[in-house]
């Protein structure tokens, strides 16, 4: 079968096809030479049983000795044909001649006659194959039983040519209806694999890794099979769309705000060079270092929204122990600024989640909150389990949004405040989080005042 993988589908089909049709043609054919024979060799033992008995009754037992009226009419009816001539022979004790047109061989030790019992068997004689009928008789008086032996034989040449003839016929009409067959099944097998040639052509010219190049492939005429790997195709052709889509779209957001921190780098930077003031040139470097760190900030947060757009392997984790854990990583940070941080809920709950993205998604929270809360409010990061779904809520009770900003805050690089440090992306990547975990996220008005953001995770 190895070699099977070398051929293509369309030689595969016709071979599976054709060639069990050539072996059963040809098993057909033997198989019908034989039946053809095995009548011939019927007819002949019919015809050979009965000139057998005839022969046998010109032979007349007359006391002890036989009396033999074989007239010459007999003889020519047995040898009335030359091309197939009947051979006859008459012996008592058997194999001792006594009439015939020529000498015949016994029957073979396998084979054993029974008197008054024809007895037909296979020989040959001269170089020809024979087909000879055998009958034993008993005469003499009981006192002295003799056996007479009649065997009349016919050459099975002509029979042979006959059914060979006969399997000719029948085949010769079978070989054209397979001919006619083979064709069809070509042309089939080419018709059927037309619609796998489109595809290819489909997908060939598609030579540039454009948007564009990735548009579905449409197999509107075309068996199921092929719709389904047209169906297959398509999905893989959207997989690397979006992939295109989200590279492309990452390159455009980098490019589009890395221009103006960047930008303003080398405008601080050009006028620190020409500061003579110390006092002057450290509140130049100052502004550079601020402008360095939110570059890098930038950056970091961009290069974690991409990978974030990738595929998530969910494993069960503790989600109330998680949150804890990051709370108390952002400790320090949170009595620098002197906010409260504090942690409220499930002791304990399980989910299938991906840990490195979920602690992702709490510092950044974390990290809007404590930045934008104020001096003195406080933070408090909340797990629950509500409806079969876990809620992750960091909630505030600082300045927060008005109604009309809360439709926004997910948006890329979309800023309520100011303050610098902030880039618009870290509430984007929250939800995208969300959003890779089967959940959303959700931004509420808290009372009195202050900002509730919630993880919904399924």
């Amino acid at each position: 079968m190895a070699s099977m993988h070398g051929l293509s589908l369309k030689r595969q089909l016709l071979l599976w096809l054709l060639l069990p049709q050539l072996v059963l043609w040809l098993v057909g054919g033997v198989l019908t030479y034989r039946i053809a024979l095995n009548y011939v060799e019927k007819g002949v033992d019919q015809s050979l049983t009965q000139s057998v008995r005839s022969l046998a009754r010109q032979v007349k037992p007359v006391g002890s000795g036989l009396l033999i009226d074989f007239p010459k009419a007999a003889r020519d009816i047995l040898e009335q044909d030359p091309t197939d001539r009947v051979s006859y022979m008459v012996s008592s004790p058997p194999g001792s001649f006594l009439l015939g047109n020529g000498t015949l061989p016994g029957p073979p030790a396998s084979a054993q006659p029974v008197t008054d019992v024809p007895l037909s068997y296979n020989e040959t004689l001269n170089g020809k194959p024979m087909r000879v009928v055998l009958l034993d008789l008993n005469y003499g008086v009981p006192s002295a039983p003799q056996i007479l032996r009649v065997q009349v034989a016919k050459s099975l040449v002509v029979q042979q040519r006959i059914a060979a003839e006969l399997v000719a016929d029948i085949l010769g009409p079978l070989l054209l209806l397979g001919t006619l067959l083979s064709v069809l099944v070509y042309g089939g097998v080419s018709r059927g694999l037309t619609p796998l040639k489109r595809l290819q052509a489909q997908l060939g010219n598609r030579h540039e890794l454009s948007l564009s190049a990735l548009s579905p492939i449409e197999m509107t005429q075309a068996p199921q099979e092929v719709h389904a790997l047209a169906g297959a195709v398509n999905q893989l052709l959207s997989a690397v769309r979006r992939s295109l889509g989200q590279e492309k779209r990452f390159l455009n957001d980098a490019a589009h705000q890395l221009r103006t921190p960047l930008a303003g780098l080398i405008s601080q930077t050009e006028l620190a060079l020409t500061e003579t003031d110390p006092q002057a040139l450290r509140e130049r470097l100052t502004k550079v270092l601020a402008g360095a760190q939110r570059s890098a900030h930038l950056v970091h947060q961009l290069l974690s929204l991409a990978r974030k757009e990738g595929e998530v392997r969910l494993q069960s984790l503790d989600v109330a122990a998680l949150a804890r854990e990051v709370a108390r990583e952002w400790t320090p940070r949170a009595l620098a600024a002197g906010i409260d941080l504090g942690y409220e809920g499930e002791d304990s709950l399980w989910m299938a989640g991906e840990k490195l993205l979920l602690h992702e998604a709490l510092s950044n929270l974390l990290d809007n909150a404590l930045l934008y809360a104020g001096h003195g409010s406080v933070v408090t990061v909340r797990v629950t389990q509500a409806s079969g779904q876990t809620e992750i809520d960091v909630e505030d009770n600082g300045p927060g949004l008005s109604e009309a900003d809360l439709t926004h805050v997910f948006e890329r690089f979309w800023r309520a405040s100011d303050l610098p440090g902030g880039c618009g992306l870290g509430l984007a990547i929250v939800n995208e989080i969300a959003h890779r975990h089967g959940g959303g996220a959700s931004a509420h008005v808290v009372q009195p005042q202050g900002l509730k953001i919630r993880l919904t995770l399924a």
